[in-house]
């Protein structure tokens, strides 16, 4: 029988011992740590994201400072509110949710977060920490995956992982992870030709393609590690990821549930610059 991912049961693992921290360093810190959420726009994913987010912050004990601005709203307004959370002493961490409406460049935005602030790894210094293998925040998405594979026993070394998806936020530092866990990686895209003769190589498929239902029994290995980090509404209502989660399951040694993988993402999200002396690192909170 296959394994499941179970990313919620992770993502409550991890909340607890953040409760725990953050309770045991409030009196030295003065205050609890400080996450700011900032969404542009009225993404139907992104709505999901956010709430789960700010609801999580809640569980935790972390406060949540984010913003919701229009779709309407210019560059130079989004700007002006990256800079208030960077100098606002309360703020660590700050997020910008992407992806973006139209006419906004997501480039200098993240560029414009205090690197020290930002929670998803994604300015360019810490993309070049990311590369070279030093310390410094990660994408919590990719960080999120590489955390459940390691809470379940996923043995990563010397496997064929195959990343359909190379979006900044998930697809690139989500090869570079596997990588530096001694992966053999290969991305895809929309432009792969005969994507299903790729990924029907990999050991280990994270499908990050932002597109729904895209994968099916006909991309899958038999014994293969799927993990699914796609989350789309349907229009006839409810969620659904980038897996057709009933062909795959079969198939999979191991499998993420439909947006089982997103809780421990989420989770990791709150850790991730939590302002408190000593905080565990992803990996050690994973096990």
């Amino acid at each position: 029988m296959a394994t499941l991912l179970d990313g919620r049961r992770l993502a409550g693992e991890i909340e607890a011992r953040l409760q725990a921290v953050i309770a045991r360093h409030g009196t030295q810190l003065g205050r609890p740590p400080g996450l700011a959420v900032l969404r542009v726009g009225d993404d139907p994913a992104s709505g999901v994201y956010v709430a789960n987010k700010e609801k999580a912050c809640t569980r935790v004990g972390i406060t949540s400072l984010g913003a919701h601005l229009a779709a309407g709203t210019g560059a130079d307004e989004v700007l002006a509110a990256v800079r208030r959370l960077n100098a606002d002493p309360c703020c660590d961490g700050i997020l910008l949710q992407l992806p973006l409406p139209a006419g906004l460049a997501e480039g200098p935005l993240l560029m414009a977060i205090d690197p020290a602030k930002d929670a998803d790894g994604l300015h360019t210094l810490n993309l070049g920490h990311l590369l070279k293998g030093e310390p410094g925040p990660r994408s919590c998405t990719p960080a999120g995956v590489m955390a459940l594979l390691a809470r379940h026993g996923v043995e990563l070394a010397g496997q064929r992982a195959v990343v359909v998806g190379r979006s900044i936020l998930v697809g690139q530092p989500m090869a570079l992870m596997l990588q530096a866990a001694d992966a053999t990686v290969t991305v895809a895209h929309s432009r792969t030709a005969d994507l299903a003769a790729l990924t029907r190589q990999a050991d280990v498929l994270v499908v990050a393609a932002g597109r729904p239902r895209m994968i099916g029994a006909e991309h899958v290995k038999p014994g293969a590690v799927v993990v699914d980090v796609g989350i789309h509404r349907r229009p006839e209502g409810g969620l659904c990821g980038d897996v057709r989660f009933a062909e795959v399951e079969p198939l999979a040694r191991a499998f993420t549930a439909p947006r089982a993988a997103s809780a421990a993402m989420c989770a990791l999200r709150r850790w991730s610059r939590s302002p408190v002396p000593s905080a565990p690192c992803p990996a050690a909170l994973a096990r």
